[in-house]
């Protein structure tokens, strides 16, 4: 017997094909196969249908009267209208924000009595309709015959006469500042408790004075989230200064009434003021985007 023997062989560093494992199809011979959606394709004929139809009936039924709301659409005493809505409108929301950056701060405010005097406040205007704050406004010489001015519980100094102080105008913006002073209140208070409290705390750490990190640090970054809540509540004012209509103030919707109790055409007369409405609604979203657009520099979304 041979005590030696042929060396054994290297093993193959190249493994032989296996010839019964079936190779993949090439990707020529796959076929993508979309998801279908039928019912979506049924509700967008649906939808399209019935906008249509809508579309059509504003077209051709004669009772919007399309003629006497384009004779209306841009007369004198609707423009004058259109401008005291948009003053309304205008002196409302920047004395209703200003008195409710106050009023957020002082519910923010380590004083438990400012906080309690904010919260009354908010408390109290939300509660009360705004139809009976303006009233309230409006009759306010009722109450008051004179506002004075001087020490309290002692001698005035300076007094006024309430019967020609609060006039009609003014007694309609008092009432919308004072209104939406409460929500705004609240806007600002939700914008402020959504910037972190790190960037106080590095702001004081370096020295920076109290009131330039509410101005250059917590508001810039607080306005994210104050503006979209912000713009709505402006577009709600300006719809809702149709109200003062109780008080015989000359805006919008009061001269729309007024014009349409004389010649009876009151569709097409609501829709001017429906028009102006849409309009301006316009105009302040497209505003709200700019100035959002603003706000979100260096955001990630």
């Amino acid at each position: 017997m041979s005590l030696t023997s042929d060396p054994p062989a290297a093993p193959s560093l190249t493994k032989e094909p296996d010839t019964a494992v079936t190779t993949p199809p090439a990707p020529a011979e796959l076929v993508v196969v979309p998801v279908r959606h039928p019912w979506r394709w049924v509700a967008v004929a649906a939808t399209a249908v019935l906008l249509t139809q809508f579309v059509h009936g504003l077209v051709t039924n004669p009772g919007w009267e399309w003629d006497v709301f384009a004779a209306f659409f841009t007369t004198e005493t609707i423009l004058r209208a259109v401008w005291v809505t948009l003053q309304l409108t205008f002196h409302g929301t920047a004395l209703g924000f200003a008195i409710g950056i106050v009023l957020a701060f002082m519910r923010l405010s380590a004083s438990p009595f400012l906080r309690s005097v904010a919260f009354g406040y908010i408390w109290a205007f939300r509660s009360i309709p705004l139809i009976v704050q303006l009233l309230f406004w409006f009759n306010l010489a009722y109450l008051y015959k004179e506002l004075s001015i001087g020490i309290p519980f002692g001698p005035s100094f300076l007094s006024f006469d309430t019967t020609g102080l609060v006039g009609e105008m003014s007694a309609a913006v008092l009432g919308l500042a004072l209104h939406q002073a409460a929500y705004a209140a609240e806007i600002v208070r939700g914008g402020v408790l959504a910037v972190d409290e790190g960037q106080l705390e590095a702001a004081a750490s370096l020295g920076i004075p109290r009131l330039r990190q509410v101005r250059r640090i917590v508001l810039p970054q607080a306005m994210r989230s104050i503006l979209p809540n912000a713009a709505n509540e402006i577009i709600s004012l300006f719809k809702g200064t149709s109200i003062v209509s109780v008080m015989a103030i000359g805006e919008l919707f009061y001269q729309v009434q007024v014009v349409y109790g004389r010649n009876g055409r009151v569709v097409p007369l609501l829709m001017v003021a429906t028009a102006w409405y849409v309009l301006l609604t316009t105009a302040l979203s497209v505003v709200q985007h700019y100035v959002e657009r603003h706000y979100a520099k260096g955001s990630a979304r």
